[in-house]
């Protein structure tokens, strides 16, 4: 029996344009290649639309197009992408044949091309026995999107995050127990479900791994369907085990930049105990991603515009703060002006400047000093030798010896300062802290009149030289 498996077909007015072309063609696909049932497994529109919005009318010609050909089963997705009683309406939209919505935790039979749902979340014993003597064509497990917030109403808030798995899997496991029954009786049994299996690959390439995913696959094949249909992933994939087989057809269309892989649908062969599935691509849309690690190449860009015509390009690049003037964006557009879109993305990176780190840390100037040569590798000893003379002599002495020094000319400048006199003390000795300055302070004040002070340098007056001067 063959099975045409939709997903994540996004309707929505951005995605028109892409999801009406992709669909629209793998309806007339699965159309033309004698598809006995349609199952699209969540995810039909992108978010909510109004009644009388494009996309939803685009959405429904095809829905009831499928509907005149076959029989329709729509799965409930994300309800941030279909809120709830978004599919009631597609109910409705029915051609020759039924469009059941799933959106509710069942068994449904297809029996002579009716579908009959069980009344609790798998078929009892009675209902189990009525339908094996009928023989339907198929028996479908349906397990629609959880609400979330229900389960934490049920079980807590700490326990819904990683426990949604624990109670899937309990599902699962009670709905194995009824398929296996119905695959003895040489029934086909289908599971379709809509979320994350724990280590599938995203269209971007990143593993889904963690504790707060929806199904493992050793849950999924203890469901102990022939074939589990699902979505919400948008790249295709497959899992087989013994004749069984776990697949997700990806999205229909191509909707974000970097997907990998081709988009279209399943087109599935199932069989009590066996399956398998072979992707349809659609032609979803071509869309070029170019990266720079630094300033755009233009040579490189032009050679790739000549092939980029009707497709959707994005440029990323990502350059200095200080480098940002040098990219010519309307010439990155001109360049693909025959695309069909056009997206650039620029990353500036500021630009960190650090003084002197840890400079700050240093206790004394001369340590401050000596952190400051070292990170701007200067010498740091004669920068040292002016601090001491600084510190401990005499200003105008000092002044005086550099404008003689000046006035004799080069040739007969020293090399090195003067040497202090032995009797001058170190300059750990003169910076000490400036709470042992008020002592030193009075009694200088107190001094007879008449003393000398111009040729005395007191401890108060380095004061300054106890700030932070390279602090960071």
């Amino acid at each position: 029996m063959r099975f045409a498996h939709f997903s994540d077909l996004h309707y929505a007015p951005d995605n028109l344009a892409e999801s009406n072309r992709c669909f629209s063609f793998a309806v007339g696909n699965a159309i033309d290649g004698g598809a006995h049932v349609g199952v699209i497994s969540g995810d039909s529109t992108d978010h909510r639309l109004d009644a009388h919005a494009p996309a939803l009318h685009a959405l429904a010609t095809q829905i009831h197009r499928l509907a005149n050909a076959m029989p329709v089963l729509m799965l409930q997705g994300t309800f941030s992408h279909e809120p709830p009683g978004t599919l009631d309406n597609f109910a409705l939209m029915g051609g020759v044949h039924q469009i059941p919505v799933a959106d509710r935790v069942s068994q449904v039979a297809l029996v002579d091309g009716r579908f009959w749902a069980s009344k609790g979340p798998v078929f009892s014993d009675d209902e189990l026995r009525q339908f094996i003597g009928v023989m339907p064509e198929v028996v479908f497990t349906s397990l629609p999107t959880v609400n979330k917030g229900q389960l934490a109403a049920s079980v807590g808030a700490l326990e819904a995050g990683t426990g949604l798995g624990d109670v899937l899997a309990a599902y699962l496991a009670a709905a194995g127990r009824v398929n296996r029954q119905l695959r003895a009786a040489g029934i086909r049994t289908v599971g379709v479900s809509h979320g994350t299996v724990n280590g599938c690959t995203t269209e971007h390439g990143v593993t889904m791994a963690g504790f707060d995913h929806e199904f493992s696959l050793t849950a999924l094949f203890e469901a102990e369907c022939d074939g589990f249909m699902l979505g919400h992933i948008h790249k295709e994939q497959q899992w087989e085990r013994d004749g069984r087989l776990v697949a997700y057809p990806g999205s229909i269309g191509r909707f974000h930049y970097g997907e990998e892989g081709e988009k279209g649908y399943l087109s599935w062969d199932v069989e009590p105990g066996s399956a398998s599935a072979t992707l349809v691509a659609t032609p979803s849309r071509q869309m070029i991603c170019i990266d720079f690690d630094g300033p755009p190449d233009m040579a490189k860009l032009q050679e790739l515009a000549a092939d980029a015509a009707d497709k959707f390009v994005r440029v990323r690049w990502q350059v200095d703060e200080e480098h940002r003037q040098v990219v010519d964006r309307e010439a990155i557009k001109a360049l693909f002006s025959g695309a069909a879109g056009l997206k650039v993305e620029s990353r500036v990176l500021p630009v960190v400047r650090s003084r002197a780190q840890g400079i700050s840390l240093e206790t004394t100037v001369e340590g401050k000093l000596a952190r400051w040569c070292e990170l701007a590798s200067v010498d740091a000893s004669p920068l040292q030798d002016r601090l001491q003379l600084l510190a401990s002599g005499d200003v105008e002495a000092i002044a005086a010896g550099v404008l003689a020094s000046r006035a004799s000319g080069p040739e007969s400048q020293p090399e090195s300062p003067p040497e202090m006199p032995p009797e001058m003390p170190a300059l750990a000795a003169v910076l000490t802290h400036p709470a042992a300055l008020l002592e030193t302070t009075d009694e200088v004040t107190a001094a007879p009149v008449g003393t000398d002070m111009k040729a005395t340098a007191t401890p108060a007056s380095l004061d300054w030289l106890n700030d932070d001067l390279f602090a960071a």
